[in-house]
């Protein structure tokens, strides 16, 4: 029996009416307020109040915890983020997890709802326009027994246009700004949030860095990461789905893992998943190796391949291995650490930890000399042929 999403050719009209209204309501709606009647601190305020809360709901909620199960919480938080993720007007959460969850399962396949390999418009919006979904749920057997995802799901007219339409206006006309609240924090505020949602599906499978897959149309995209709350490290993503975690490095705009990480040290969010730096250590080098081996390619001397081949393999095997021992000695030394802690043997601490420290030594000056020989190959094959694997003539 056919899994996945179906997909069925044809004007999905409620789809389109909604685009049009919004859209139209925030290019002509936007200006024109503004001209008028310009814009006051409590218009801005609760403008970004909603476009971060309708955001998160969708990052943190649709997509880390409903999609990817990446963390627990508790129904408080989850009714939270079910409230906001209706008021982003971007389906129920069990609509949009069962399709996501088809995306990483058939990705850039013809199963996959919205696959870049037709096109990039169809991508970011003609999935939802000119195509009209019909999901299958047995992906998201999980979600089918929350009964308050199932109530978001029966009653999501209802809890999108309380959400994203009738609390803001309410909230704007206690501050005396009923109809800036309607443009600004509703029709300007949705345009922005879905847009932005759909440059994942567009600009992150069609620009950015392969970091940790060379072969996946999912990329990383530090812009887009800034319009989505961190999502869009995409390549890492579809990688290491499981992660509670797109951006992994401490300069990667990432508020949705800072959000996640905040419910955690407060009690409210658990079991989060980490994948451990060495497993995304070991992927980028390995993207890294594969990069270089594809560049090698375009030479044409048989012998020279070979002998190019074996000499960058050996490198990359002897990089690996240092890897490996560092996380092998990190395993053990900490349980060694933990044992000896309640005998408070300062010495046997220390000693692991000088132990763990020489192997990531011994890695990094291994990782270096590994990254000058890449970026020197990458740049100058020629060159580097000559400094690395002796004389090179075409």
């Amino acid at each position: 029996m056919r899994a996945g999403t179906r997909m069925v050719k044809g004007y999905n009209w409620p789809i389109i009416a909604f685009f049009a209204v919004t859209m139209l309501g925030a290019l002509v709606g936007t200006p024109w307020y503004f001209h008028r009647f310009g814009i006051s601190l409590p218009e801005i305020l609760l403008t970004l109040f909603f476009t971060i809360a309708t955001g998160m709901g969708v990052t943190v909620g649709y997509h880390r915890y409903y999609a990817h199960t990446t963390f627990k919480t508790n129904p408080i938080i989850q009714f939270l983020i079910l409230f906001f993720g209706a008021a982003a007007f971007e389906q129920s959460a069990l609509t949009w997890s069962s399709g996501h969850r088809d995306h990483h399962r058939y990705v850039d396949t013809e199963e996959d709802p919205y696959s870049i390999k037709k096109g990039f418009w169809y991508a970011h919006i003609g999935w939802m326009t000119l195509w009209k979904q019909e999901p299958d749920y047995r992906n998201a057997k999980d979600l089918l027994k929350n009964k308050m995802v199932m109530h978001q799901h029966y009653h999501y007219v209802l809890w999108s246009l309380f959400a994203g339409i009738l609390f803001p206006v309410f909230l704007g006309a206690l501050m005396g700004h009923a109809l800036g609240a309607l443009v600004y924090a509703v029709l300007f505020r949705i345009t922005f949030v879905y847009h932005a949602t759909f440059c994942i599906n567009s600009v992150c499978h069609t620009f950015g860095k392969a970091t940790y897959d060379i072969h996946a149309t999912a990329r990383d995209h530090w812009f887009v990461a800034i319009l989505t709350n961190g999502e869009g490290y995409h390549n890492f993503h579809h990688r290491f789905p499981t992660d509670f975690r797109n951006g992994v490095r401490w300069y990667h705009w990432d508020p949705s893992k800072w959000a996640i990480a905040f419910l955690a040290r407060t009690g409210m969010a658990w079991d989060l998943k980490r994948i451990s730096k060495f497993s995304i250590l070991e992927a980028k080098l390995a993207a890294e190796n594969q990069m270089l081996y594809e560049r090698v390619t375009a030479i044409t001397d048989p012998d020279r391949f070979a002998h190019i081949k074996e000499m960058l393999q050996t490198r990359y095997t002897a990089l690996t291995q240092k890897l490996a021992a560092w996380e092998a000695t990190a395993q053990l030394q900490r349980g060694a650490i933990s044992a000896t802690v309640a005998n408070r043997s300062h010495e046997l601490q220390e000693a692991a930890h000088e132990r763990i420290e020489q192997t990531k030594f011994e890695f990094e000056n291994a990782r270096r000399e590994w990254r000058v020989l890449a970026r020197a190959w990458m740049q100058d094959p020629v060159y580097a042929y000559a400094v690395y694997a002796g004389p090179y003539s075409k």
